[in-house]
């Protein structure tokens, strides 16, 4: 495991996805990460287009606005907007290499569920994005993550990070909004209102 021991040097977690919209369990996964790899920062970097997934239904600016209401108040949680501001696909190794050449001095560190760990060998570039930066692996304590399936290259750059089992996805979240039943509790309140307010994922 490489825990990188940059103390002081901006050490800053990036999470991505669609965050379509973002719920608890993405705030539960951003603490539990700044938590295990000693992180300064979580920076909660929403998907223009998703390589590997459908484009969201809402809109960039909607989704974009959900996560900053979602991280208010919350000291060293804030939102990168650099991929929506790029458009086209996006993929980490640019987004990572545009970031390092604008922040010189900080140390970032991405944030993967085990899932996705799983599968970074398929991801664009990964040579160059691991010489680049770790990952924070989220998974479930006591739960078998598979680390040792990948290339040693790459398990020297991964720090594991246990969380609590969530059982909330994006998914659900936008099925009960269609069948018309109730996703308070699942998302924050100021998130859970702007839904409302916008009519969002409704049938």
């Amino acid at each position: 495991m490489d825990r990188r021991s940059g103390r002081g040097a901006g050490r800053t977690g990036l999470m991505g996805g669609t965050f379509d919209p973002i719920h608890i369990g993405h705030l539960i996964a951003a603490e539990a990460a700044m938590e295990a790899a000693e992180l300064e920062e979580v920076w909660f970097v929403p998907t223009n287009v998703p390589p590997h997934k459908p484009q969201p239904r809402t809109s960039a600016a909607q989704r974009r606005e959900m996560v900053e209401l979602a991280v208010r108040g919350r000291a060293g949680f804030r939102v990168e907007a650099l991929e929506l501001e790029r458009g086209g696909v996006s993929y980490t190794i640019d987004t990572v290499t545009a970031l390092q050449e604008r922040e010189p001095g900080r140390e970032f560190h991405w944030i993967v569920g085990t899932d996705m760990m799983n599968d970074l060998p398929n991801w664009r570039r990964i040579d160059e994005l691991a010489e680049r930066i770790s990952f924070v692996c989220l998974g479930r304590q006591g739960e078998a993550s598979g680390e040792s399936a990948l290339p040693k290259s790459l398990r020297s750059r991964i720090v594991l990070a246990p969380m609590p089992p969530i059982g909330i996805s994006s998914t659900d979240i936008r099925e009960r909004r269609r069948a018309g039943r109730s996703i308070r509790y699942l998302v924050p309140q100021p998130v859970l209102d702007y839904i409302g307010r916008n009519g969002l994922y409704e049938s």
